[in-house]
């Protein structure tokens, strides 16, 4: 919020996430168990939500921890939710047991993302899906999916761009549409631009989107899981998680088995 200008009231805040979530006031009342008459109340003004109402309702409308401390301020009360920096003494031995799960994931490729798709921290093996990127695409904070779509990146080394490509455009719709962050509006529109105008959709013959790309010459193929914390309170971790890499054929799990 910039110098000067009044951030809006907490029944307000609400009312916009409940227009995000396209929920009508009976719906997000047979959701969360609380009045019609009292949810109009608080979002126009007439009544002032307690702290734990506030929580009540951020849950049934999912909206994000820091947005839950925004409106707890937004209500005249102190935040709930711890936001540290990644490398602070509390959340130590979180990010050590998740640094833990990149080392056992070799000899494939894992890498650790915070909620924008920079990398955390990667192992040993993505080194070699990175080589010949762009120097300034892997100056930190490096973001993978720049990285992976830019023509100066993997793009040119994606043997399904389009298709790889478009599964991860879809990925970052979603989760701006869910955050409503003005980071992962501008990363969509950043990457859209990249892969212009898609292709019509084509059925997949497989069971699982791969990741078909070109290393030293040798085509590979993998399939990836994502894994995040589904009990994170601190909003540092809310949007980690962790990104894995597995051989999709018998020769690419050759190569980095041998």
């Amino acid at each position: 919020m910039s110098a000067g200008v009044e951030a809006p009231p907490v029944g307000a805040l609400l009312r916009t996430w409940r227009a995000r979530r396209r929920f009508s006031q009976q719906e997000l009342s047979n959701r969360s168990r609380v009045s019609t008459r009292h949810l109009s109340r608080v979002e126009t003004g007439k009544a002032h939500p307690t702290p734990e109402m506030l929580i009540h309702l951020s849950e049934h409308l999912g909206v994000p921890l820091r947005d839950r401390n925004r409106l707890l301020l937004a209500a005249g009360y102190a935040p709930r939710y711890q936001d540290h920096q990644l490398d602070d003494a509390s959340i130590a031995m979180v990010m050590d047991g998740l640094r833990r799960l990149l080392d056992a994931h070799l000899p494939y490729p894992a890498l650790l993302l915070d909620d924008h798709w920079d990398i955390v921290d990667a192992n040993a093996a993505v080194d070699q899906l990175l080589t010949g990127c762009a120097p300034e695409l892997l100056e930190p904070p490096i973001n993978v999916v720049r990285v992976c779509l830019h023509p100066d990146g993997l793009a040119r080394r994606i043997g399904n761009l389009a298709e790889w490509g478009g599964h991860l455009l879809q990925q970052m719709s979603h989760r701006a549409e869910r955050t409503h962050d003005q980071r992962h509006h501008e990363l969509v529109a950043e990457i859209a631009g990249y892969l212009g105008k898609p292709d019509a959709a084509h059925p997949r013959t497989g069971p699982v989107i791969t990741l078909d790309i070109d290393v030293d010459g040798n085509p590979l193929r993998f399939f990836s899981t994502s894994a995040t914390l589904s009990t994170a309170t601190d909003a540092a971790l809310e949007g980690m998680h962790l990104e894995t890499f597995l051989p999709a054929d018998k020769e690419t799990r050759r190569r980095f088995d041998a």
